[in-house]
Formats: structure tokens, sequence, C-alpha cells
């Protein structure tokens, strides 16, 4: 058998042309019983062992072809897409205040002008009355607690992503003490200072703490807090120059 084998396997690999059916000859047939398991065999050894002993120099074109128009298409493809952005975000990179819904835009600009009359109230009549500066203080009192309970009413429902723990609900009762320290003060000019520290307080946790607000709704606050803080702190400003206003009318009279 073994003698009858090695022609086969070295003819089988020196790749001359031969018919299986002339290998498995008479030869063959009287060793074996079974012609089917010749042919079987002949055809493995010219897959699986032929294939290990061909020289490399002797692959097909059609491999170099494929193999060059992979290694010029490999550098785009390599290179990774940026995946595009989702509707959603590019709907937040466009926000701003116009995009605000209309009641939450007209409210919050309509309630800022309680902190701007009083000192244009002030300075038109070119005197500083205590009681507008007080009646100021205390509304940006009232504000100041508002700012701090809506941080509560975003944090309690079940599928916010703000939680209902120690860091939200605490800072949530900041600004309210500012503010119900602010109103303590004799002087209003003092409270407004508190105020200011109140409202800057609650701007950072606004903007910074909790990022799932909207934009829109960020950029609302932080408008919003510049000019009730500019108009706190021209009430104390208008109270200086009016005062040294004064003061200078007295000697200016009695020389």
């Amino acid at each position: 058998d073994k003698t009858n084998m090695f022609p086969l396997v070295r003819r089988c690999c020196s790749h001359t042309p031969f018919r299986l059916q002339k290998s498995t000859g008479p030869r063959l047939l009287l060793c074996a019983k079974n012609k089917t398991t010749w042919s079987s065999l002949g055809l493995w050894l010219r897959r699986d062992v032929c294939p290990l002993l061909r020289p490399p120099s002797l692959k097909p074109a059609s491999v170099y072809a494929t193999q060059l128009q992979a290694f010029h298409t490999s550098l785009p493809l390599s290179k990774k897409k940026k995946p595009p952005e989702s509707e959603t975000e590019s709907q937040k990179s466009k926000e701003s205040l116009k995009d605000a819904p209309k009641p939450a835009l007209y409210l919050s600009l309509g309630g800022l002008v309680p902190f701007v009359m009083g000192p244009v109230a002030m300075a038109i009549q070119g005197s500083y009355y205590p009681e507008v500066a007080f009646a100021q203080v205390a509304y940006g009192a009232v504000t100041a607690s508002f700012l701090g309970g809506m941080r509560w009413g975003f944090a309690l429902p079940e599928d916010s992503p703000a939680k209902p723990d120690w860091l939200n609900l605490a800072n949530g009762i900041v600004p309210p003490l500012f503010a119900w320290q602010a109103l303590l003060y004799k002087d209003a000019t003092l409270g407004a200072v508190m105020l200011v520290m109140a409202l800057g307080i609650a701007l950072h946790y606004d903007v910074a703490l909790l990022p799932p607000y909207p934009r829109w709704f960020k950029r609302l606050r932080v408008w919003g807090t510049v000019v009730m803080v500019l108009s706190l702190l021209a009430t104390p400003a208008l109270k200086l120059i009016l005062d040294e206003q004064r003061l200078e009318g007295r000697n200016k009279w009695q020389n």
C-alpha cells in the first residue's frame, strides 16, 4: 500500500495533470474494496497537502490584485467617521433666549421690572428714598427664596435627573437663608449686598450643579441674575453719589 500511495502523493504535489480515476486504477482496486474511499483520499491529498507544498511565488494574480486594492483602500477605511450629532444635541446647541417658551420669557422679563424701577425712580428724582430701597430688597428676598424653592421642585419628581438627596435639598435652602438675613439689616444697602451673594449662589447651583436644565433656561438665569445684581448694586451706589452731592451743596450754601 505504501508503494502505491507514494506516486499518488508525488503526482498530486507536483501538479501534473492527471485524473483521479487513473491514479485509482487496477492496482488500487486490487488493494481496496471500495473505489470511492480511494477517490476521496486522493481529493483530500490534492486539496490539503498540495497547497502546503506550493511555493509562495505561484500565487494567482487575482490574489495580488485584491491585496493591492486593499492596500490602497485601507487608509480611508481605517479612518473612523465621527458619528453625526443627534437631533437633540443639535437642537440644544441652537437653543437661545428666542427659543424659550413665551410665558417663561415674558414672566421673567416682567419680574425684573421691580428691580430696575427703584434705582431709576431715585435717579430721576435725584434723592435717595429708604422706603424704595427696602421695597427693592424685600422683592429681592422673595425672588431668592423662589429660586431656592425651584430647586426643590426640580428634585422631587420621580422621573427627575436630580435626586432629592442632602446636597440638592440643602442647597435649595441656602438662598432663602441669605434673603432672610438681608431683611434683618436696618440699612437697605447692606441687605442689597447680602442679596447679591444669595443670587450668585443660586445662579451657581442652577448653571454648574444642575446640567439637565434646558440651555435657554440657563441663559435666561444668567441674564436675569446680571440685571438683578446690577439693580441691587445701583441702589447703594446712588445713595453714595446723592449723599456726596448733598454734602457738596451744603458746603456751598454755607460758604
